[in-house]
């Protein structure tokens, strides 16, 4: 049997999936992989920074975003569990995931003009485009520039008061 190698984007969601499911928003969610995670800060200590989280231009402010981007990561991970819970997940299963995670991303970031958590959601989403139309999705998302893309929303969201993390 092959080994699969999975990129850290996966990974951790995954792991936050699996964390997610202990916090008994899933009960019924018991199988799946163990891993050591290390947890992420909180930002319920962290206040906004300097950026902007009023609307650009009538657009969704920095805040607004982060949290849709949270919604849509719960949503992809949720899909990342389901694939899991019936067997170990396909490249058509990363694909769908990957490619309705890079159109929502890019949906969100048009509604925030040029913030700099708008500018991190549309490098996240080119990302996760470019690793879905890969052959080998999970191979192809295994790279420094989608883990900085994951990190630069993470930081992003932080400075807006958002706790996320791609």
């Amino acid at each position: 049997m092959k080994a699969l190698r999975v990129p850290a984007v996966v990974v951790f969601s995954a792991c936050l999936m699996a964390l997610a499911a202990c916090g008994g928003e899933d009960a019924a969610t018991t199988a799946g992989p163990s891993a050591s995670v290390s947890a992420a800060p909180s930002s319920a200590d962290a206040t906004p920074s300097s950026a902007p989280s009023s609307p650009a231009a009538g657009g969704r402010s920095d805040k607004e975003l982060c949290e849709s981007a949270k919604k849509v990561g719960d949503d992809q991970k949720a899909a990342l569990i389901a694939a899991m819970q019936s067997g170990e997940p396909s490249p058509a299963d990363f694909k769908k995931i990957l490619t309705e995670m890079s159109e929502q991303m890019a949906t969100l970031a048009s509604a925030g003009g040029d913030s700099d958590v708008a500018t991190a959601m549309s490098r996240f989403g080119a990302q996760a485009s470019k690793a879905a139309a890969a052959a080998d999705p999970v191979g192809a998302a295994d790279n420094a520039a989608f883990e900085k893309a994951g990190a630069d929303i993470t930081a992003a969201c932080k400075a807006a008061g958002v706790s996320v993390n791609f």
